[in-house]
């Protein structure tokens, strides 16, 4: 029943974040539309942002489906068609939260897969885990980048194209960046 509950209070939060912005959600609103009582939203989440946590780790879970790391480029581009296939949707969580939680749930995100990455990349050459590490939270900077100008952008860049292109110049700093650690 649980399950149920949760899974009502999230097909109705995503809803409403397709409807407006994150800031103008508000859980007397969610529970209303939903058909649960305030005790019950709070059974389960301490506020509407530990709702938009679990939200966000949901979709998160899904771009993870497997464990392939090796192949982030496929990562990012469902994470990207994802955004493109809800933009009302993606407007709504980005210009309602700060850029300091963005952020976050960007790193969220990609730290694992390109941490995972880089280590495949790396592998027998001698690459600390520090390094690696490094190596890894520039990958993920440039990506906090290069995907603020996506959305920016309206989403309309060719996802292929730039994630491809993004992979080559990623790919030529790990090479760098390995040469400069020796």
């Amino acid at each position: 029943m649980a399950l149920l509950t949760k899974g009502a209070i999230m097909s109705t939060f995503e809803e409403m974040l397709s409807e407006m912005t994150f800031d103008k959600i508000t859980v007397s609103a969610l529970v209303k539309r939903s058909g649960i009582s305030p005790n019950t939203f709070y059974y389960h989440y301490q506020d509407k942002f530990a709702l938009l946590n679990e939200w966000f780790g949901m979709k998160l879970r899904d771009i993870r489906r497997d464990d392939d790391f090796a192949s982030w480029q496929n990562k990012i581009k469902i994470f990207f068609y994802m955004c493109r296939d809800n933009p009302k949707l993606i407007h709504h969580v980005v210009d309602s939260i700060s850029r300091e939680q963005l952020e976050h749930y960007i790193f969220e995100i990609t730290d694992v897969v390109f941490l995972s990455y880089v280590r495949t990349k790396t592998e027998g050459q001698g690459v600390s885990d520090a390094r690696a590490r490094e190596i890894a939270r520039f990958y993920t900077y440039a990506f906090v980048g290069f995907f603020l100008e996506f959305i920016w952008d309206d989403m309309k860049d060719d996802i292929e194209d730039r994630v491809d292109n993004l992979s080559k110049l990623f790919d030529s700093f790990i090479e760098s960046a390995v040469k400069a650690g020796k």
